[in-house]
């Protein structure tokens, strides 16, 4: 199957980006917004929008269930999917979950991916009464299970467990699509992308390095799959990987942009804000910031495809190192930086039009051709 493309919106407000702006937290998401409208006529498959809270810059979209609600409205052909939900019971009720993935499913007319997590930071995770972060693998486990359930025609059994109870109910609406969407998961870790093969569930991740770094992840999780017992209806044997984008015909603009963008900054917040993640050696702890990196550095990443950083050409060299990786989805969250929302949609349309053709030319969604052939 071809490599596809998507985009990721995360709501970030860095303040290199917003101290000119009268109301930047509103200009971001309604950059988000018509950054989506620019992907979808420009042949991007899907959107992946996250869900945090309390995360001051690093990102401001917490109910994005809404957000989606109103991209399934905007939207005509693109896949919307949440990246994720967390399906921590103190965060959300599994119920109030199987009803948003089923409405969504309704009003996207079939264009819905559900993507689970149980949250990375203990910012949020104590603002919900989690004290203890080892506990949301537990609540994860005990609730991923009992979607398909709460999904089918007849009424759901109900659930007696450690971390939620419910009693016999019917879970309304059922969804649109048969049997469900498809079922995604966040993973980083080696365990964690193990884990959510032997589930038959997709991984969304992100990388800030090389794409050689996820080798090894993709070959654990390629293997495993294929003995898994899933937990959705059907397997979603899939890989997306989010990562950067900054496709302009001009190479020149492009070296311009780049050292203006922030990344250092940006990647501060994450190490700050996601510190259930292993911190890597050599990475400064919140205040002290990652150094941002110069001209030189982007022209040497551009140089050596490690970056989707260029030209048209130079962006496809890079592209093309993630497709022999074994990546099946490639994801830019181009607004998780200072980069101007007229910027991102230049670069989406740029990517659109020269780089996507060369890679995709499948009408068709992977993750629907995987559901339609295991339902012959």
């Amino acid at each position: 199957m071809a490599l596809e493309f998507g985009l990721f919106n995360s709501g970030c407000v860095l303040p290199q980006w917003a101290a000119d702006k009268a109301r930047p937290e509103h200009q971001r998401l309604m950059d988000e917004v018509a950054l989506v409208q620019a992907g979808d006529r420009s042949g991007f498959k899907y959107t992946w929008v996250t869900e945090h809270h309390f995360l001051t810059e690093y990102s401001h979209l917490s109910a994005s269930e809404v957000f989606l609600g109103y991209l399934a409205h905007a939207t005509s052909r693109i896949h919307i999917g949440s990246g994720i939900f967390n399906i921590t019971p103190p965060v959300n009720h599994p119920a109030r979950i199987a009803e948003r993935v089923a409405m969504l499913d309704h009003l996207s007319q079939g264009r819905f991916e559900f993507g689970m997590g149980r949250g990375s930071s203990t910012t949020e995770q104590a603002g919900f009464g989690i004290t203890e972060p080892e506990l949301t693998r537990e609540m994860f486990d005990e609730v991923v299970g009992e979607f398909r359930s709460m999904w089918k025609d007849d009424e759901y059994a109900g659930h007696k467990g450690e971390h939620f109870n419910m009693p016999v109910r019917n879970v309304l609406p059922k969804p649109f699509t048969n049997p469900h969407p498809p079922m995604w998961v966040a993973a980083g870790s080696p365990s964690t992308f193990e884990k959510a093969a032997r589930m038959g569930l997709g991984v969304l991740c992100f990388t800030l390095g090389d794409v050689e770094q996820l080798k090894p992840l993709i070959e654990i999780y390629k293997t495993t799959i294929q003995g898994c017992d899933p937990v959705g209806e059907y397997v979603n044997d899939n890989i997306m990987v989010t990562s950067q984008l900054l496709c302009l015909e001009d190479g020149q603009r492009v070296r311009d942009i780049a050292p203006t963008l922030a990344g250092g900054y940006q990647s501060s917040l994450l190490f700050r804000y996601l510190d259930t993640f292993p911190r890597p050696e050599g990475v400064p702890v919140w205040p002290d910031l990652i150094p941002e990196s110069g001209r030189a550095d982007f022209e040497a990443a551009i140089e050596n495809r490690t970056l989707c950083y260029g030209t048209p050409d130079e962006v496809a060299e890079s592209v093309k190192r993630y497709e022999a990786a074994g990546v099946d989805q490639l994801v830019f969250g181009m607004l998780s930086s200072a980069m101007s929302g007229e910027v991102a949609i230049e670069s989406a349309d740029t990517f659109g039009k020269f780089v996507i053709p060369q890679f995709d030319t499948d009408p068709l969604h992977r993750t629907a051709r995987m559901r339609e052939a295991q339902s012959v």
